[in-house]
């Protein structure tokens, strides 16, 4: 389990906004790769090729996204690549654009979920995603914002419109970020929840991990879909940043 780890974390999670949190970030820094890039990659590719109805979900109106999202990780995750790559642990990956979003799963540690504008709201019309925090895709996929959100207490109606105003004024090349930070008692990647079985949240003292995810908003330039990326940071309690440190 230890490979999947990490040691440190690369931004505060001691400072935590209030909701929604959004602040900008560069292009540059959209997608990460750190040090357990090989673990959280092994773990990917398992669930992808066993479990592919679980993680992975796309709308067929949501294709052309899908595949512009795809052109855009590998152009800046592996520039110059062809219809196959090397990954830097290793694992040889074709690149299958018949299947787009199992292929992203497989490139880099982000989970991706592909939002498109219906009527008033955006709606989940495609994922990868591996590494849910309690909740499930086949809950979410083809839901609007508000249900995608769906039991959390905080999303009001109003927090509700502020995100929405953020999906629809999302600039392209201007993307913006937040983060939360979570405990769990176990530090499993994969961890998918009904809404009708909601996890009982762990206090500190009980859990043994810090999960946090690094989660961003773009939009493609020629779909003009939005996507919401997920990179997940899970830390031993004993690594996890203390008040005052």
């Amino acid at each position: 389990m230890t490979e999947i780890l990490h040691k440190t974390i690369p931004y505060d999670v001691l400072r935590p906004r209030p909701l929604p949190g959004i602040q900008p970030m560069e292009m540059a820094d959209w997608l990460h790769r750190d040090e357990a890039f090989a673990g959280q990659m092994a773990r990917r590719d398992a669930l992808i090729a066993e479990r592919p109805a679980e993680v992975l979900a796309l709308d067929e109106g949501a294709r052309p996204a899908a595949l512009e999202l795809l052109g855009m990780v590998l152009e800046a995750a592996y520039p110059g690549a062809g219809d196959e790559l090397r990954r830097p642990d290793g694992v040889r990956v074709a690149i299958d654009r018949s299947n787009p979003m199992h292929t992203l799963g497989r490139l880099v540690q982000e989970d991706f979920c592909i939002l498109q504008k219906q009527g008033n709201e955006h709606v989940l019309t495609g994922a990868v995603l591996c590494f849910p925090a309690s909740w499930m895709l086949s809950e979410k996929f083809r839901r609007p914002l508000i249900g995608i959100h769906e039991p959390v207490a905080s999303y009001d109606a109003g927090i509700a419109a502020r995100v929405q105003r953020l999906f629809d004024g999302v600039q392209v090349g201007r993307p913006l970020w937040r983060f939360n930070a979570l405990w769990y008692a176990d530090a499993e990647l994969h961890q998918p929840r009904s809404i009708h079985d909601r996890r009982r949240v762990p206090v500190p003292d009980d859990a043994g991990y810090l999960r946090t995810e690094r989660q961003s908003i773009l939009r493609l330039p020629e779909t003009q879909a939005v996507v919401f990326t997920i990179h997940t940071y899970v830390v031993a309690r004993t690594d996890a940043p203390k008040p005052g440190v």
